[in-house]
């Protein structure tokens, strides 16, 4: 079983090349698993047993199985994560030429380590908007490039002596990634000339297209006995993955469960399509009113509901033990961490700890607890805004990794093994 669910990580994270790629492959894997599409301008007809899913922008997808309509008295049982990677985004008429190379002008999206994206094969994967019958409705095509078609190279030291001591790299010079060099004059546009062969349109039908650049390396197990995973997009993707495989396979027949894939964590949350949107609010709603349920009775339902905010953690680096807690050390192998701050950046407080913790005690899974420093500030998640929003217990967990946002990242392979589990477990009370 464990090899099965960390190859399917693998194949997962290698197909979700974009935020819509990994709304797109969470789709592929609920309707093969039997999930029916509920369209947000239709009237919803839900059954006992059911299992559903809703989206929204291509890029979020909320799934739920109904195991009751009891929802007053056993609420929803809510999983929690995001589909989008910090990196690169190409900006509308990208195309850039400085002497005899061709480059495209993008912009930073989130928070990359951006030094990590230097000398990579890249691609490049998104969204197009087409000329569709409506003004209003254009039509939506998912692209993915695939093939390595773009690098950002580095200075050779021999240009800059003081590399190795550090550099800040100005974005909007030193991070354009090389297209092509032509020694001609350059007619049109390269890359929309390259998205419109890819889908088969013509490039006059290409309205916009969001692009965001991806590493082309495929994800792999490293260490001596294969003991860690290395991939790009393991946040978050890795946690949306361990809640998707929890839900597919639960078997509870108490409440509501609810998997939440968010879009836009990285900067911020705030689209229709990010936890700081009324998305989850009004998909709980909905469920509630078409199971015939009251104000009165969805208001109790959200009550005794509970939320797993899931994000990635920090794992303690062994280079730089300094930078964590002296008193709470995150190491691998030792499970999901459960994350904790004073100032409210999670949500974890100690009722939602020691239900959490309880959990794992009673399905032998381990766990163990990050805090920052208290001189360093922390991250955020989609777990306070969503708490927020409805009111509801939650807590914020993360699979441990090293890494983080850099463009290829590491995590113990038993501690997404042990993330998984917990979230089943969750899933099925």
């Amino acid at each position: 079983m464990s090899n099965l669910l960390v190859n399917g990580l693998l194949s997962f994270l290698d197909k979700s090349t974009s935020m819509f790629h990994a709304a797109d492959s969470v789709i592929q894997k609920l309707e093969s698993e039997g999930f029916s599409f509920l369209d947000s301008v239709s009237n919803w007809e839900l059954q006992e047993g059911g299992k559903y899913y809703v989206t929204s922008n291509h890029s979020a997808v909320i799934a739920f199985t109904v195991n009751s309509t009891s929802i007053e008295n056993e609420g929803f049982k809510i999983v929690g994560a995001h589909t989008d990677i910090p990196g690169f985004k190409i900006k509308p008429n990208p195309q850039m030429s400085t002497e005899s190379y061709v480059k495209l002008n993008t912009e930073i999206y989130g928070g990359p380590i951006v030094n990590t994206w230097l000398d990579r094969p890249l691609s490049a994967a998104g969204r197009v908007a087409l000329k569709g019958s409506h003004p209003l409705h254009p039509t939506i095509q998912l692209v993915d490039l695939e093939k390595p078609i773009l690098i950002i190279p580095n200075l050779a030291i021999h240009m800059n002596r003081e590399v190795n001591n550090g550099v800040k790299l100005n974005p909007q010079k030193e991070t354009l990634p090389i297209l092509t060099y032509m020694k001609e004059k350059i007619e049109g546009n390269l890359i929309l000339e390259e998205v419109a062969k890819k889908l088969g349109v013509a490039s006059s039908d290409i309205l916009e297209m969001d692009l965001f650049l991806y590493p082309v390396e495929k994800s792999c197990l490293v260490g001596l006995n294969e003991e860690f995973i290395s991939a790009a997009r393991l946040d978050d993707l890795s946690m949306v993955y361990s809640g998707l495989d929890a839900l597919i396979n639960s078997t509870s027949t108490c409440g509501i469960n609810v998997l939440a894939c968010f879009d836009n964590e990285e900067v911020g949350s705030t689209s229709k399509q990010g936890a700081n949107s009324p998305l989850l609010n009004h998909t709980l709603e909905r469920i509630a009113m078409a199971l015939g349920k009251s104000r009165d009775e969805y208001l109790r339902s959200l009550a005794m509901s509970f939320i797993i905010s899931a994000d990635v953690a920090h794992l303690l680096h062994p280079n730089y033990p300094e930078k964590s807690d002296p008193t709470n050390k995150v190491l691998p192998g030792n499970g999901p961490a459960i994350k904790l701050t004073a100032g409210c950046s999670y949500t974890t407080d100690s009722d939602s700890f020691g239900v959490f913790a309880n959990l794992c005690a009673s399905n032998n899974i381990p766990y163990q607890v990050f805090v920052n420093r208290s001189d360093e500030r922390g991250g955020s998640t989609i777990g306070p805004v969503t708490a927020s929003h409805l009111g509801v217990r939650s807590i914020d967990i993360g699979t441990p990794m090293l890494s983080m946002h850099s463009a290829r990242e590491l995590m113990a392979t038993s501690d997404f093994i042990h993330t998984t589990s917990a979230m089943a477990a969750f899933f099925n009370l």
